[in-house]
Protein backbone atom coordinates (compact mmCIF):
# COMPACT_ATOMS: atom_id res chain seq x y z
CA UNK A 1 0.00 0.00 0.00
CA UNK A 2 1.09 3.39 -1.05
CA UNK A 3 2.28 5.52 2.05
CA UNK A 4 0.20 9.07 2.09
CA UNK A 5 2.21 12.16 2.78
CA UNK A 6 0.12 14.47 5.14
CA UNK A 7 1.27 17.68 6.24
CA UNK A 8 -0.27 17.52 9.56
CA UNK A 9 -1.79 15.00 12.42
CA UNK A 10 -5.21 16.58 11.84
CA UNK A 11 -5.28 16.14 7.42
CA UNK A 12 -4.00 12.35 8.16
CA UNK A 13 -7.18 12.29 10.84
CA UNK A 14 -9.47 13.07 8.70
CA UNK A 15 -8.42 10.98 6.08
CA UNK A 16 -8.25 7.43 7.71
CA UNK A 17 -11.83 9.11 9.63
CA UNK A 18 -13.64 10.12 6.30
CA UNK A 19 -11.91 8.42 2.99
CA UNK A 20 -9.89 5.78 3.63
CA UNK A 21 -12.14 2.23 2.77
CA UNK A 22 -14.60 4.46 0.43
CA UNK A 23 -13.48 3.70 -2.96
CA UNK A 24 -15.17 6.62 -4.47
CA UNK A 25 -14.58 8.69 -2.00
CA UNK A 26 -10.22 7.44 -2.14
CA UNK A 27 -10.88 8.59 -6.05
CA UNK A 28 -12.50 11.71 -5.62
CA UNK A 29 -9.31 12.31 -2.89
CA UNK A 30 -6.84 11.61 -5.49
CA UNK A 31 -8.40 13.41 -8.34
CA UNK A 32 -7.86 16.55 -6.40
CA UNK A 33 -4.30 15.52 -5.05
CA UNK A 34 -3.52 15.46 -8.39
CA UNK A 35 -5.05 18.83 -9.61
CA UNK A 36 -3.32 20.69 -6.67
CA UNK A 37 -0.52 19.06 -7.62
CA UNK A 38 -0.77 20.41 -11.15
CA UNK A 39 -2.06 23.90 -10.03
CA UNK A 40 1.16 23.76 -7.72
CA UNK A 41 3.38 23.00 -10.08
CA UNK A 42 2.31 25.74 -12.65
CA UNK A 43 2.13 28.66 -10.08
CA UNK A 44 6.15 27.44 -9.24
CA UNK A 45 7.08 27.25 -12.37
CA UNK A 46 6.15 30.47 -13.58
CA UNK A 47 7.25 31.93 -10.54
CA UNK A 48 10.57 30.95 -10.55
CA UNK A 49 10.38 31.98 -14.42
CA UNK A 50 10.21 35.54 -12.93
CA UNK A 51 6.82 35.59 -15.05
CA UNK A 52 3.13 37.22 -14.14
CA UNK A 53 0.05 35.05 -15.11
CA UNK A 54 -0.27 37.95 -18.06
CA UNK A 55 3.58 37.15 -19.34
CA UNK A 56 2.98 33.47 -19.33
CA UNK A 57 -0.78 33.30 -20.67
CA UNK A 58 1.30 35.51 -23.90
CA UNK A 59 3.61 33.08 -24.41
CA UNK A 60 0.94 30.58 -24.41
CA UNK A 61 -1.24 32.44 -26.30
CA UNK A 62 -3.77 32.16 -24.08
CA UNK A 63 -5.73 34.90 -21.55
CA UNK A 64 -5.00 35.64 -18.37
CA UNK A 65 -7.87 34.37 -16.62
CA UNK A 66 -6.93 30.53 -18.28
CA UNK A 67 -3.67 31.21 -16.34
CA UNK A 68 -5.41 31.83 -13.10
CA UNK A 69 -7.77 29.01 -13.58
CA UNK A 70 -4.83 26.76 -13.81
CA UNK A 71 -3.34 27.65 -11.11
CA UNK A 72 -6.52 26.77 -9.08
CA UNK A 73 -6.39 23.76 -7.14
CA UNK A 74 -10.04 23.14 -7.57
CA UNK A 75 -9.58 23.40 -11.38
CA UNK A 76 -10.10 19.99 -13.15
CA UNK A 77 -9.88 20.92 -16.97
CA UNK A 78 -6.48 20.18 -17.16
CA UNK A 79 -5.12 19.00 -20.82
CA UNK A 80 -2.38 17.22 -22.08
CA UNK A 81 -2.14 19.94 -25.16
CA UNK A 82 -2.39 22.90 -22.45
CA UNK A 83 0.48 21.60 -20.57
CA UNK A 84 2.44 21.09 -23.26
CA UNK A 85 1.99 24.92 -24.66
CA UNK A 86 2.31 25.77 -20.43
CA UNK A 87 6.13 23.30 -20.34
CA UNK A 88 7.26 24.81 -23.59
CA UNK A 89 6.62 28.40 -22.83
CA UNK A 90 8.88 27.61 -19.58
CA UNK A 91 11.39 25.86 -21.87
CA UNK A 92 10.10 22.02 -20.21
CA UNK A 93 8.73 19.30 -21.58
CA UNK A 94 5.52 17.16 -20.07
CA UNK A 95 6.78 14.04 -18.79
CA UNK A 96 3.50 11.46 -17.97
CA UNK A 97 4.22 7.95 -15.57
CA UNK A 98 1.98 5.19 -14.97
CA UNK A 99 1.88 4.11 -11.65
CA UNK A 100 0.66 0.62 -10.45
CA UNK A 101 -2.52 1.13 -8.72
CA UNK A 102 -3.14 0.75 -5.03
CA UNK A 103 -5.31 -2.15 -5.44
CA UNK A 104 -6.43 -4.02 -8.67
CA UNK A 105 -10.05 -2.82 -9.77
CA UNK A 106 -12.27 -5.55 -11.51
CA UNK A 107 -14.44 -4.18 -14.57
Amino acid sequence: MERKRFHSGASKFLYDRYIIGDPRREEEYEEEVVNAEIARKIYQLRTKAGLTQQDLAKRVGTSKFAICRLEDADYEGHTLSMLRRIAGALGKRVEIRLLPAKRLRTA
